[in-house]
């Protein structure tokens, strides 16, 4: 254990976020998503028994966000038609505002296959027991000034 650190960042993922570049980017997946697929190519977490909003959290108290792109937060947008409730989103804004000066400016919503390319991008995908649609986040890492 670690002072000043959330026990939800478990080793694994603490070093995982310290080996990230700026740029890099993270997704934090609902229990959905195709975590093993999309992170093939890069490293997947499992953080079974958690949902999205404990870990992004946790994350954002340690985690800059990119400074110089406009929208370093994506959320997978709704399929058109799909009824899905999304108020999970209404969280995350929550989240966001309370550490970043931009508030939910930084947050873009990217369709569906859009947000599979990215993911397929990512350094890393954890993969938690989310049971709300569309709660997917992708972060981009930032620099410390």
């Amino acid at each position: 254990m670690l002072k000043g650190i959330s026990p939800m960042l478990s080793p694994q993922l603490l070093k995982v976020l310290c080996e990230m570049g700026h740029s890099d980017t993270i997704v934090i997946a609902d229990g959905n998503f195709p975590a093993e697929t999309m992170g093939r190519n890069g490293i997947v977490i499992r953080m079974d028994g958690h949902g999205v909003p404990e870990i992004l959290e946790a994350i954002l108290q340690v985690f800059p966000l990119d400074q110089y792109v406009e929208k370093p937060v994506s959320l997978m947008e709704r399929v058109h038609g799909d009824n899905a409730d999304v108020s999970i989103w209404k969280t995350y804004e929550r989240m966001i505002e309370a550490v970043e000066p931009r508030g939910i400016a930084v947050i873009d919503k990217l369709e569906r296959f859009a947000f599979y390319e990215e993911a397929q991008k990512a350094y890393a995908v954890i993969a938690t027991s989310e049971t709300s649609q569309y709660a997917n986040v992708i972060l981009q890492k930032g620099c410390i000034l």
